[in-house]
């Protein structure tokens, strides 16, 4: 996944007054715990003692969550998982049983055997599930809802979040929606999403 698909959420989370960095990692043709690794070089390579808050969408909240899991840079505050299959996935799984299952690629693939993502108590970290239900995930039978037509609401769940928020936006709308960027906001200046 190619830093690239962050501009429009960088953008806005610079106008909010963030200095905004953005990672690349291979998840094809990677494993989760290399990207995990390499993000962990790409923070502790971040100079001065602020704090640091991440931000992941579907795998790379994987990612995240394999980082701390390691054990994480002292900076880190905070964290937040757009549409992250915590709790696994019912798309890959399927896709993976496919002749289509080199595609999906290594990450992803480690990434299903794990049920347990242990990280600091003093991290917050922030679920964003969607319920737009338009992806690729509409093509694949079983899907429970509600989704955001890649990855259920359900699959989200992660032990010991601070807190959770669904919004009406589907997968990949996520990283453009202007509402999803807000609560992102929210969340790593305020540590909690808005809610009506």
């Amino acid at each position: 996944m190619h830093a690239v698909v962050f501009v429009v959420l960088a953008r806005w989370l610079r106008r909010q007054g963030l200095d905004v960095r953005c990672f690349s990692y291979a998840s094809v043709s990677r494993d989760l715990d290399t990207n995990s690794e390499a993000l962990a070089r790409f923070v502790a390579a971040i100079p001065g003692r602020q704090r640091i808050h991440l931000v992941g969408h579907s795998l790379g909240g994987l990612v995240i969550l394999g980082m701390l899991a390691r054990g994480a840079d002292p900076r880190i505050a905070r964290a937040v998982l757009m549409g992250s299959p915590c709790n696994g996935s019912h798309c890959a799984s399927t896709l993976l049983r496919t002749p289509l299952s080199p595609v999906i690629g290594r990450s992803i693939a480690q990434a299903l055997v794990r049920r347990e993502w242990p990280f600091s108590p003093q991290i917050q970290i922030g679920i964003l599930s969607g319920i737009g239900g338009i992806g690729m995930g509409r093509i694949i039978p079983g899907l429970a809802v509600p989704n955001d037509g890649v990855v259920t609401v359900k699959e989200t769940f992660l032990s010991g979040c601070a807190e959770r928020i669904t919004l009406p936006v589907s997968h990949s709308a996520m990283l453009f929606s202007k509402a999803c960027a807000e609560q992102v906001s929210a969340f790593l200046l305020a540590g909690h999403f808005v809610h009506e």
